[in-house]
């Protein structure tokens, strides 16, 4: 059930969202609750679901938000009075133009109970939105598992400025004609490109190298390397929404239906294997933040990639078991970075995929239109006055601002003049020496 409301309602139902977020975490410690912190969005133990969003311009007035829900993420229960594996799911919307400023634009909610499917492993719901023409919008959205008792929330950024770019497109599967979320790609994957708002008598795909560069260390005022180059190459095709689109090769595939526009839809390939890291010679392209560029060179010439990568790990460890652990590690947090900061590059290649290798998942993580920032907790520090001690948490922060290009709009660099003191010295001595770097622990510092 989907539904438009008013303010009263929407007021209510946050409230019901602040109680049960508070509930839930009042229960297991007996601290303050920052509702701000956002820092759930990129820890993958501290929520279970994990949706994908679209959005989808319909017309002058009314732009489609799709949410997709993978069942293995799902609680399904048989106690409700039909007796089925049933999961129960509200989402609430609040639509925000911030074109200049923040106004509140559309508000919706979504009341779902997800009855299981055999063999069915995602669900998807649309939510329409009221819109206007040549405006930017942020969705605000919260959703509530009603059975976990669990809230997370998510911003989808989107806007309405022009007919043809990225959300005036669907992209879907050509066999199964499913909507994909995710416009990463693999070698033989067919897909179709559908263009409902208007016509469109040629497709036009400029094709990009790779961008293979890793950012600069933070604590170096250098900014992040980006798309700068033309194209290889540019093909045009004859545009039909059902015709079958394959990208072969590694790179960014730009579409627009026109051959020099700014607009358009991009589907990028970054190898069979992304997101995971299953050969040596991937596995060693992320060491780039740990190792020198003479023991690079030496591994990525090495006839035996392997045997190379693993000298590398032991050595940092010490002994198999060791290494083993930072293996493990370091890689879990290559994949999540790809899963949640992939933009026109893996997402490990990103500034923000950089501190979260090396760093972790943030303790701290609020975001604005602006960007994001996340902190990491410093030792705790202790006073006593009067007879009592008192704790004083402190953080250093990372400034992530987002910037606007034409291929993706997950796209963030750091502000590393708002950083100056970073530990990444130390960070990276700790990682060589076997230790997970943590900042909130004292020895380190």
């Amino acid at each position: 059930m989907i539904r438009n409301y008013s303010s009263g309602v929407l007021r209510m139902l946050l409230a019901v969202f602040t109680g049960l977020a508070f509930f839930s975490c009042s229960s297991t410690q007996r601290v303050a609750v920052d509702t701000k912190d956002l820092s759930y969005l990129y820890n993958p133990t501290k929520s279970s679901i994990k949706p994908r969003f679209s959005v989808f311009n319909e017309s002058d007035q009314t732009s489609v938000l799709s949410v997709k829900f993978f069942a293995p993420d799902l609680f399904f229960s048989e106690a409700n009075p039909q007796g089925i594996p049933m999961a129960q799911i509200l989402v609430t919307v609040k639509l925000f133009n911030t074109t200049s400023g923040r106004i509140l634009a559309d508000t919706a909610y979504l009341d779902a109970n997800i009855v299981r499917t055999e063999g069915k492993q995602e669900y998807v719901y649309k939510i329409p939105l009221r819109v206007e023409h040549g405006f930017v919008y942020n969705a605000e959205v919260k959703i509530l598992d009603k059975l976990r008792a669990e809230v997370i929330q998510s911003f989808v950024p989107f806007n309405t400025l022009s007919y043809t770019n990225r959300y005036n497109f669907i992209a879907r599967g050509n066999f199964m004609k499913n909507e994909l979320f995710n416009p990463v790609v693999r070698a033989n994957e067919y897909v179709n490109l559908v263009y409902p708002q208007g016509t469109a008598d040629s497709l036009f795909i400029s094709f990009y190298q790779p961008l293979k560069d890793v950012p600069y260390p933070p604590s170096m005022l250098l900014p992040e390397k980006t798309i700068d180059y033309p194209p290889d190459t540019v093909v045009a095709l004859r545009y039909s929404d059902t015709i079958p689109l394959m990208f072969p090769s590694s790179g960014v595939y730009f579409c627009s239906t026109e051959r020099d526009s700014e607009d358009g839809y991009t589907f990028f390939n970054f190898g069979d294997a992304f997101p995971a890291m299953n050969s040596p010679e991937v596995m060693i392209e992320p060491l780039a933040y740990l190792a020198s560029e003479d023991e690079m060179n030496s591994m990525r010439t090495s006839e035996r990639p392997k045997v190379a990568l693993d000298e590398f790990w032991i050595k940092c460890g010490g002994n198999i078991d060791r290494s083993r652990e930072l293996i493990r590690i370091y890689y879990t947090r290559i994949l999540y970075s790809n899963y949640y900061f992939t933009s026109f590059k893996e997402g490990w290649r990103t500034e923000r995929g950089m501190i979260y290798t090396i760093y972790g998942p943030p303790d701290k993580v609020y975001k604005s239109n602006e960007g994001e920032s996340w902190g990491y907790r410093k030792p705790v520090l202790k006073s006593t006055w009067g007879g009592r001690v008192h704790l004083k948490e402190d953080y250093i922060w990372f400034i992530f601002r987002a910037r606007q290009n034409k291929y993706s709009e997950n796209d963030y660099y750091l502000s590393r003049s708002e950083t100056l003191v970073t530990y990444w010295d130390k960070a990276i001595a700790s990682w060589r020496k076997g230790i997970v770097f943590r900042l909130d622990n004292p020895e380190d510092l």
